[in-house]
Parts: structure tokens; sequence; C-alpha cells
């Protein structure tokens, strides 16, 4: 019921991806949202009048009703804010999708993911950094989802190359899951749900519009621990991603380019601009992210018994001590806290000596 719920909500006029996420995070529940409608004004002073009348669309329900059909139709997964199935990453967005449909195997909460995009137009340079990196990242980093977004140039060229070296690869798409845009690139989305999958907040029959793209970025931005800009120009997709992805406080990295190539102009500006980090090769993506192999990690002092803590600082320090260095992403997925609640868990850890901040993100145990 949650799903049906979840998609009447979407469609409502005028609410809106944050005014959505808001009022379910406020009821507990899309379902929640329409049960409970006039205590809306006590529970989110800001929702106005118009909100209220909003909810009584009869025809977001009879579409909600035609998309579940589809969905169950064509064997699609639904995911809603309350499913353990939807990216948790992204779930701590403020403008997440409160649906999102999903077709393939990936586990969408791995421990890392990475987004990576560019230019509809890649230069054999920018092709050759996505084969190098990713053959490297998958040596490296065997546990890593690569998602992108479908398109020409650096994006398809993320997926054929994450396929390549057996990285689960994940597309998030500008329309439904009832069509492949572009079409030429449908045997490689095929070949993306045996170990992948294709991901949309988008209903069935819905066109590829130039404005569900920029949607489409905040997706791709959110669900990811770093977002990483292999070629732009000095306008293009690949920079709102960018600038999403560091407003959802994740790590951006930008490739370098030549001054005068047109295809570097936007990374360049990422890098000089202190939106993105510069990054040449997978072993120093690693390095920043953290994210190397817990074998070659220092170990920490070990100790039987922390001080004073909470139970949730337990559950952070037990999973540290599990696991070793990781990031805060990391963090969150695998002791199911809360980003906001988690911030604060880390710094009182801090301050009672238990962990160190490192570079990245990343924390240790001490």
């Amino acid at each position: 019921m949650e799903a049906y719920y979840s998609i009447a909500l979407a469609q409502c006029p005028g609410i809106g991806h944050r005014g959505a996420k808001r009022l379910v995070d406020a009821l507990g529940s899309a379902q929640a949202v329409f049960e409970h409608r006039k205590e809306i004004p006590d529970l989110v002073p800001e929702a106005t009048s118009r909100v209220i009348e909003a909810l009584d669309a009869p025809q977001a329900f009879e579409r909600a009703e035609r998309e579940l059909a589809f969905v169950e139709k064509n064997h699609l997964t639904c995911l809603t804010l309350l499913d353990e199935a939807y990216p948790a990453r992204l779930r701590e967005c403020d403008d997440a999708p409160i649906v999102l449909f999903f077709k393939g195997k990936a586990d969408l909460n791995r421990l890392h993911v990475i987004s990576m995009v560019g230019t509809r137009r890649a230069t054999d340079y920018g092709k050759q950094f996505c084969a190098d990196f990713l053959q490297d990242l998958a040596t490296l980093c065997p546990d890593v989802l690569v998602v992108s977004g479908l398109a020409y140039g650096i994006d398809i060229h993320a997926h054929r190359e994450a396929l390549k070296h057996a990285l689960p690869t994940v597309g998030v798409l500008a329309h439904g899951l009832d069509r492949i845009y572009p079409y030429q690139h449908r045997q490689t989305a095929i070949e993306m749900l045996q170990e992948g999958g294709l991901l949309t907040e988008f209903l069935s029959e819905t066109n590829p519009d130039p404005f569900n793209f920029v949607c489409r970025n905040r997706i791709v931005a959110g669900m990811a621990d770093a977002t990483i800009v292999v070629e732009s120009a000095e306008k293009g997709g690949s920079l709102i991603t960018a600038d999403l992805a560091v407003g959802y406080g994740r790590d951006c990295f930008a490739v370098p380019g030549r001054v005068k190539d047109s295809a570097s102009v936007g990374s360049n500006q990422l890098i000089r601009d202190n939106k993105a980090a510069l990054i040449s090769n997978a072993e120093d993506f690693v390095k920043a992210m953290g994210w190397e192999s817990t074998e070659k990690k220092q170990q920490g002092v070990q100790r039987e018994i922390f001080p004073d803590l909470s139970p949730e600082e337990s559950k952070v320090v037990e999973v540290l001590r599990s696991r070793g260095d990781l990031q805060v992403n990391a963090l969150v997925m695998l002791t199911d806290l809360p980003f906001s609640q988690m911030s604060t868990i880390l710094f009182q850890l801090e301050m009672k000596g238990v962990v160190r901040a490192m570079v990245g993100g990343v924390y240790r145990l001490l």
C-alpha cells in the first residue's frame, strides 16, 4: 500500500520533490500523509492550504493504480522511502524522490558507490581515462557500484567499462522503464540488468524531456559517495551533477585536461574553484576516499571497554572495530543511523578520544 500512496503523492500537483519528502518525513509514511491530511497544518507549519487541496486529486490515485499494474506486469521493483532497499544515501537528501522504480540485481546500498559523469562528446582522452580508471578500481576496490546516466559520451563508456571489468553498474534514467533512451544503448542496458540495473523516478509513458535530465542528475549525485567528472565543457549536465554532489556534502573529483581543450573547460573550472579535487588515477582516488583494503590499514589500539558510550555510539565503535577505517556514508549504511544523527555521534566520539577524523570524511578507531 505504501507504494500506491507514494506514487499518488508524487503525482499530486504543486507539491514537488521537497514538499513530498517533507510530508513523508513529518508524518512517517505516504499513506499517513493522506490519512491524516487534516493534521498537516499542525505537523508541517509551512504547508499551505494548496498542499492540502492537492492531496484530494483523484487523478493521482488513478495514475498510481495504472503504474502499479505496469510494475507488476513487467516485474519491476517499486522502492519507497520506507523500503530497506531504497538507496540510503539518497534518502538523506531533502529533495530525494519518495518513490523509485528499479529493474536489475544491483544492491543500491553497496558499501562503496561512485558516479561517473561527463560530456556527451567524449574525447579519446576521456574514454581512455574511463577504461584505465575502472580497470584499476576493479582490482583496488572490487565491491564498488558504478552509477551514471546511460547517455552518450562518458556515461555509456563508464557503464561499458564497468561491465568489462565485472563491476555492477546502474543507469539512472530521465524517463520511465517502458523505454530505453537513447535507443542505441539498448544492448548495453540489457547487459547491465544481469549484475547492475536501471533506476528511475519517472512513471511509464514519460518522455525524456530536457528538464527530466536535470531532475535525474540529483539521483546520480545523491546515491553515491563520490561524483567523478571525467570531461565537461564550460556548461553541461555533469557540472550540475557536481554542484548537487557538493551541495549534498559528497566528495567530488574532476579529471584535469589541457587548458585549450573545450571538452575539459568545465572540469578544469571545478578544480580551479575548489569544487572538485583533482584526480589522475584509481589509486589516488581510493586513498582519498579511505577505501584501501582493510588488511592494509593500520589497526588501531584495541580497547575492550570504552567509557560512557550510548547504544548508538557503541554501535558505531563496533562497526569501526570490525571493518576498520570507514567514511561517514559507509557508517550510515552499516549502522542504519540517519546522517544527521551520525554527525553528532562522531563528534561526541571525537571529544571522548575514541575516534579520529581523517582526510576525506574517513573515521578511524583509536
